[in-house]
């Protein structure tokens, strides 16, 4: 069997923000299963699309998610990320 999950890249690293908003690119990578290199992509994406904000904290950057946006995809456009990231505590 092939080995997925519900949430794609982009969801996993918006949880582990979520949960932890100074976590560096490199353990955001750890914790999703991918590389550092995804990570910052990814982190680009939701920065741009929004969803995340970037603020310059030392040598680090620490990211703020902003919950009251809609999710992207039509079947899910009622349903604001904040909906999704209180599934995860």
């Amino acid at each position: 069997m092939a080995n997925w999950t519900f949430l794609t890249h982009h969801g996993h690293v918006l949880v582990a923000i979520a949960q932890d908003a100074d976590l560096t690119i490199d353990q955001i990578s750890a914790r999703v299963g991918i590389t550092a290199r995804a990570t910052a992509g990814i982190l680009n994406d939701l920065v741009d699309a929004g969803y995340l904000v970037k603020e310059k904290v030392g040598r680090n950057n620490r990211y703020t998610v902003h919950g009251e946006l809609a999710m992207r995809h039509p079947l899910n456009e009622r349903t604001s990320v904040a909906d999704l990231l209180a599934l995860f505590g």
